[in-house]
């Protein structure tokens, strides 16, 4: 953690920014809650327990400049709530996501299946993709 959070720093100082201690708080929930796609409450909840004296405008606030940093991803899973992650991923594309439609689980899909069907878009449509992004909604395996 103290590799990726140096990497950070510099990514912060290289925008004229500091690793405040609230930004690293929020970071330091987001790094060890990985994989569980965290709404900005829950964050909020979780930073509170080692730096009692935020606010809660201020994490909305460094969750908004980590994500236009894309230091983080906000994330919709049509739940009403944007949810974070950590961008951890080097390529162009995120991961997809399977969410549970009975218990909210949500699995991560590290796979990118879709490369092909970009590349023929791209040729027969002449439209350059940037990224896409695909939620499947089902039952987990607990639910079904």
């Amino acid at each position: 953690m103290d590799n990726l959070l140096e990497t950070i720093k510099e990514k912060l100082k290289e925008e004229g920014l500091k690793l405040t201690p609230q930004r690293r708080a929020t970071l330091e929930v987001i790094i060890n809650s990985q994989g569980k796609h965290l709404t900005t409450e829950e964050i909020y909840d979780e930073v509170k327990v080692n730096c009692p004296e935020i606010g809660l405008a201020t994490v909305y606030r460094t969750l908004q400049l980590l994500d236009e940093l894309s230091i983080i991803s906000k994330i919709n899973l049509d739940d009403g709530c944007s949810r974070y992650e950590l961008n951890t991923h080097d390529d162009d594309h995120q991961h997809h996501h399977l969410i549970c439609q009975q218990c909210g689980h949500i699995i991560e899909v590290e796979l990118d299946l879709l490369e092909h069907l970009e590349e023929e878009i791209e040729k027969n449509y002449d439209f350059k993709i940037h990224d896409h992004k695909v939620k499947f909604f089902g039952f987990c395996s607990k639910c079904c």
